[in-house]
């Protein structure tokens, strides 16, 4: 399974005992009405692993599916919450990409999201379950939602072949970082193939030696001129592989900002962030939600949602 951090605020339950756990959401989706305090206690305290162990236990026990039990007693957010933390992350990945190329318009900030931020072994694991769930290729599935330039990123990104040592060649990040700068600030219109070619090929230790050369050559940092020279999709795919490798957890710290910040809240991207990082780096996600926004992730969360959605989110986001 993809390596968790231990930065995250679901941790394993001590005592954990799938049986006992098994009769606690029994009971709660038993009669008229449903106990929702009681699933939120089950299910968004322990880890994924565990889910899964209380998922078999529930089979044996029942002789039915747990997340189908569930998906017919609640709705709304709080059901897409549950049903995401029941799903092992890879397979919650390509759900998630495989529902925001669903019917007509596509989700991009999905794709963009998940793609921007997992290793390769994240991105080669959620391919299989992809092709073994939905019995085609993301990379068909994803050509055959976009195009242009922005399909061709995600394609590249989707051959998970970005090298992941931490070697710099100094020589080579100059040169990197002036091909960028020839291809986009310093000529009429821009060579996006040679940021692809840069941005998603080296490494992040690499890339972040040539982001200080770019600065130097351009006198601009490389986020402002890809605002310059880009637009649409294809610049927020430049712009969010950029932040991930400088601190994927303030990408994601940004990214729920802005689904909560303004008039109504972009809850597919609430709730995606939510569940997939609660066990990896939510810790780090926080602190630097806070460090950006001088206020708490969980006083943001708790003003902009309600009911069981949002106790069920404010216990993933682990307190003040």
């Amino acid at each position: 399974m993809a390596a968790f951090g231990n930065r995250g605020t679901v941790t394993e339950a001590s005592g954990f005992d799938a049986d006992a756990d098994v009769q606690t959401l029994r009971e709660a989706m038993k009669g008229t009405g449903t106990d929702e305090a009681a699933i939120i206690e089950v299910l968004a305290h322990r880890t994924v692993a565990q889910r899964q162990r209380v998922k078999e236990a529930y089979k044996q026990a029942v002789g039915k599916d747990l997340a189908e039990d569930l998906s017919s007693e609640l709705s709304g957010n709080f059901r897409s919450v549950v049903l995401g933390l029941l799903m092992l992350l890879p397979v919650y990945d390509a759900y998630e990409l495989k529902t925001a190329m669903h019917g007509a318009g596509t989700e991009e900030a999905c794709l963009i999201d998940v793609l921007a931020s997992r290793s390769n072994d994240e991105i080669k694991t959620i391919n299989a379950f992809y092709k073994k769930e939905y019995g085609k290729s993301l990379e068909d599935a994803v050509c055959g939602d976009t195009s242009g330039m922005f399909q061709r990123v995600l394609v590249s990104l989707l051959t998970a072949g970005r090298d992941e040592s931490d070697k710099v060649d100094e020589a080579q990040a100059v040169l990197d970082a002036k091909e960028i700068y020839e291809a986009g600030e310093a000529r009429w219109g821009t060579d996006e193939v040679k940021f692809l070619t840069v941005l998603c090929v080296r490494n992040r230790n690499h890339l972040l030696r040539v982001f200080e050369e770019y600065q130097k050559i351009s006198g601009r940092d490389i986020e402002d001129s890809i605002k310059r020279e880009m637009s649409g999709c294809l610049e927020d795919v430049f712009l969010a592989i950029v932040k991930c490798l400088r601190n994927k957890p303030a990408f994601f710290a940004e990214r729920l900002y802005k689904s909560m910040k303004g008039l109504g809240t972009t809850d597919t991207v609430l709730i995606r962030i939510m569940v997939a990082r609660a066990e990896i780096d939510m810790l780090d996600v926080k602190a630097q939600f806070l460090k950006m926004y001088g206020k708490t992730l969980y006083s943001f969360i708790k003003g902009d949602s309600s009911g069981d959605y949002r106790k069920i989110l404010l216990e993933l986001c682990g307190g003040e």
